[in-house]
């Protein structure tokens, strides 16, 4: 199965930084089991989401021909839950580059109170090789709220 965490993009600045949000429902199927009576966002699929809205900034920077694809994660704090029925606000910031992989900076965090701060770095790809280049700007018009569904 595909997740797609980033519900909305809600600013950005070319090559330098992007926000956006993901909301936690209690239909989502990963909290069936994490943890059981106490459902919880796991802090590795917030630290996706995370990496999922630095694809779309690298992505709409240039022109949907690139794509960030995660490799390491340097550092990474964990501060609390995101329950069902949060609004997690996303955002992450270009950190320079460091042998050839892009370095971010990601912080997620629920009504101003942080939940994660990571420093992570990866490859930037050619997006054709992932995804139809077409549709992803297409996709990322409606999560920025570029064009409206009627």
């Amino acid at each position: 199965m595909r997740y797609l965490l980033v519900d909305r993009v809600t600013s950005w600045e070319r090559g330098a930084t992007m926000e956006g949000v993901k909301n936690v429902t209690m239909s989502e199927d990963f909290l069936e089991y994490h943890f059981p009576r106490f459902p919880v966002m796991p802090g590795s699929m917030i630290l996706e989401a995370l990496a999922q809205l630095t694809g779309w900034l690298e992505a709409a920077s240039s022109d949907f021909s690139k794509w960030f694809l995660l490799e390491q994660v340097k550092t990474v704090k964990y501060y609390g839950f995101a329950l069902p029925g949060d609004q997690i606000e996303l955002k992450v910031e270009a950190a320079g580059e460091d042998e050839g992989l892009a370095l971010y900076k990601g912080l997620a965090q629920v009504g101003g109170e942080r939940k994660v701060v990571v420093d992570f770095a990866g490859r930037v790809v050619d997006l054709k090789d992932y995804e139809d280049p077409a549709e992803q700007a297409h996709f990322f018009e409606i999560l920025n709220r570029e064009i409206t569904l009627s």
